[in-house]
C-alpha cells in the first residue's frame, strides 16, 4: 500500500472540491477589499490548529497589511502538549462561554470591517460566539470550516448551533469527516489530516484575488518580499512600509476600544 501517493491522491480530491468554491472564493476577496480600502481591517480568527491559517494570512511573505490576526496563546499555544499552558488547558478554554466577548473587547469595530473566523468542526463554543458577536455588530463574517466533518459533528453550545449559522459566506476545506485521510491495514484509527491543506489553499487564493482588487483600485498592497526577488534594499522597504501601515491600522482599532 502506496500510503504517501493515497495522501497525495486525497489532497488533490480536496483541490477540486476547492476549485469548485472559486465563485465564493472572489466574494470572500471582494467583501475584504472594501474593508482594507476603505482604511479598515479583516479580523482573522482560529482557535486551536486553525491558528495555522491566521499567520498564513499574515504576517508572512507574500502578505500584505489589512488583516487583524487575532491568535490568542491560551488556545493556541500547543508547544508544552501537557503541564503548563498545555493542550487540555487550551481545549477547554476554546469552549468557555463570554471568551470571545472579551477578546473583541479589545478592539473598537466597525461595520466597514470583515471577519474571517476558522474552525474545521465549527463547533466550539469561542468561534461560534466570535461569528456571532462580529454578526450582532453588521460586520460580515466569512466562515472556513469542514463541511462535511461539521455536519458530523456535535455543537458544544447549548443551542445546538455551529459556525455556518453565523457565517455570511461559507467556504469548506474540502478534509473529510474527522480530518484524518489515511487508512492503515491493522491500524484502528487514520492519520494525517487534510483540513490544513485545504485551508491553507483557501487563504493564498483569497490573498491573490484581493491583491489582484486592491491592485486595480490604484492600492497595490505593500508585500513582504523575499530579497533573493527584490533585492535587499527593496525588501527591506517593503518590510518597513507593511508593518508601518499595519500599526496604522491597528492604532485605529486600539483607538476606538469598547466603542
Amino acid at each position: 500500500m502506496n500510503v504517501i501517493k493515497t495522501y497525495l491522491d486525497k489532497c488533490q480530491e480536496i483541490v477540486n472540491k476547492i476549485e469548485l468554491q472559486q465563485e465564493k472564493i472572489a466574494t470572500a476577496a471582494e467583501w475584504f477589499s472594501q474593508s482594507i480600502l476603505a482604511g479598515r481591517m479583516v479580523h482573522v480568527f482560529g482557535s486551536g490548529h486553525s491558528r495555522i491559517m491566521v499567520e498564513e494570512m499574515w504576517p508572512r511573505y507574500g502578505s500584505f497589511p489589512g488583516f487583524n490576526p487575532i491568535v490568542e496563546l491560551s488556545l493556541t499555544y500547543h508547544n508544552n502538549v501537557v503541564g503548563a499552558n498545555g493542550q487540555r488547558q487550551a481545549m477547554f478554554l476554546e469552549n468557555v462561554p463570554g471568551l470571545s466577548e472579551r477578546i473583541l473587547r479589545n478592539f473598537g469595530l466597525d461595520q466597514k470591517d470583515t471577519a474571517l473566523i476558522i474552525s474545521s468542526s465549527g463547533c466550539n463554543i469561542v468561534p461560534v460566539e466570535m461569528a456571532e458577536l462580529f454578526q450582532e455588530k453588521k460586520i460580515k463574517v466569512v466562515a472556513l470550516i469542514t463541511k462535511d466533518h461539521m455536519e458530523k459533528s456535535k455543537s458544544k453550545r447549548s443551542d445546538g448551533k455551529k459556525l455556518a449559522d453565523f457565517a455570511d459566506l461559507v467556504l469548506d476545506s474540502g478534509a473529510p469527516v474527522g480530518d484524518s485521510m489515511i487508512t492503515i491495514p491493522g491500524l484502528d484509527t487514520p492519520v494525517s489530516p487534510g483540513s490544513t491543506v485545504g485551508g491553507v489553499i483557501i487563504i493564498n487564493s483569497i490573498k491573490a484575488e484581493l491583491a489582484k482588487l486592491l491592485t486595480a483600485a490604484s492600492q497595490p498592497p505593500k508585500v513582504l518580499t523575499a530579497s533573493a526577488i527584490v533585492g535587499d534594499v527593496k525588501a527591506r522597504e517593503l518590510f518597513e512600509s507593511a508593518y508601518d501601515e499595519h500599526a496604522h491600522r491597528v492604532a485605529e482599532l486600539y483607538k476606538n476600544a469598547g466603542s
